[in-house]
């Protein structure tokens, strides 16, 4: 699978990840350039059928950055996010879609040295997992 670059989708928050991801750029900081940025106002405005359409659209892998726990700009979102994404994450089995191919991390607006290699990580896990092959029955009773 040497040939296997996987697409991978970042739901970014606005107020912490967002930024994170803006100052390994003008940092320098080596980033794999395998991985799409979606900016969101906050984490918890990511919705489980967000994550689901990324899938079923072709993406190998879905990561969500938001702020740091207790550090939210809209107070709770990123607990919200939390609980969404550990139901989904027991879900996705039964979708064919293994559970590491979905990732949280919490990254302040600060933390580019965090953020780099939270994705680079991912990605590499991806890559070892290699390609998304959905079960399109289940995909298609969700969807």
């Amino acid at each position: 699978m040497k040939d296997f670059e996987p697409k991978i989708v970042v739901f970014c928050c606005n107020w912490s990840s967002y930024a994170a991801a803006n100052l390994a750029d003008t940092s320098r900081l080596t980033t794999e350039p395998r991985f799409r940025i979606i900016k969101t106002m906050c984490s918890g405005r990511v919705e489980p059928t967000f994550i689901l359409h990324a899938f079923s659209s072709g993406a190998d892998g879905v990561m969500i950055a938001g702020c740091n726990l207790g550090d939210c700009h809209y107070n709770s979102g990123n607990y919200k996010a939390r609980r969404r994404l550990m139901l989904l994450r027991n879900m996705l089995p039964q979708l064919g879609v293994e559970p590491e191919r979905l990732k949280m991390e919490w990254i302040s607006a600060s933390e580019a040295s965090k953020f780099q290699p939270a994705v680079n990580g991912f990605i590499d896990k991806v890559t070892e997992l290699g390609p998304l092959t959905l079960n399109t029955k289940a995909t298609k009773e969700t969807g």
